[in-house]
């Protein structure tokens, strides 16, 4: 995709890596850039860290101060003891929006993804860049997408005062 057909912003795709998890991460990363594109973002790319709070925040708060408009984790907000993305990007949100993380919940249980649907992951602003945790399994993310993109472009567009 080059720039001029990018509409919606430039996005970054966190991949937040547990060893432990179920399923191939490294098929996730595509999944989520080739649905960020067909939603009209230009994707600077796919960045993999630690299942651990210090990686999370500091690849968050690159993508945030590298100026994209939207990052999507993906991966480290279920229930279980490594999962610690929404403790990691909570503390770097000026403004959490509840609504939006609420929307990915419901959508992933009417479709039958229930880890998407119990995802503990948090939406929020940092700065002037929409942060987004997904759960990381296939059903999920693809739901998650599906729901997220048209909210994410009008939130981004609002933050950059081209909707009024």
């Amino acid at each position: 995709m080059d720039i001029e057909s990018a509409t919606a912003g430039r996005a970054l795709v966190l991949i937040v890596d547990d060893t432990t998890a179920r399923g191939n991460t490294d098929s996730i990363g595509p999944l989520v850039t080739d649905l960020l594109a067909e939603g009209g973002f230009l994707v600077d790319g796919v960045v993999a860290v630690r299942a651990d709070e210090v990686s999370i925040r500091n690849a968050l708060n690159t993508a945030v101060i590298g100026g994209v408009d939207l990052v999507v984790s993906v991966g480290g907000v279920g229930v279980g003891v490594r999962d610690i993305t929404p403790e990691a990007t909570g503390e770097l949100l000026d403004r959490e929006i509840p609504g939006i993380a609420e929307a990915l919940r419901s959508s992933a249980l009417a479709a039958g993804s229930l880890d998407g649907g119990l995802s503990r992951g948090l939406v929020g602003v940092s700065g002037s860049t929409l942060v987004v945790n997904l759960a990381s399994s296939r059903e999920a993310v693809r739901d998650g997408m599906a729901t997220l993109t048209r909210l994410a472009s009008h939130v981004i567009a609002e933050l950059s005062g081209l909707e009024g």
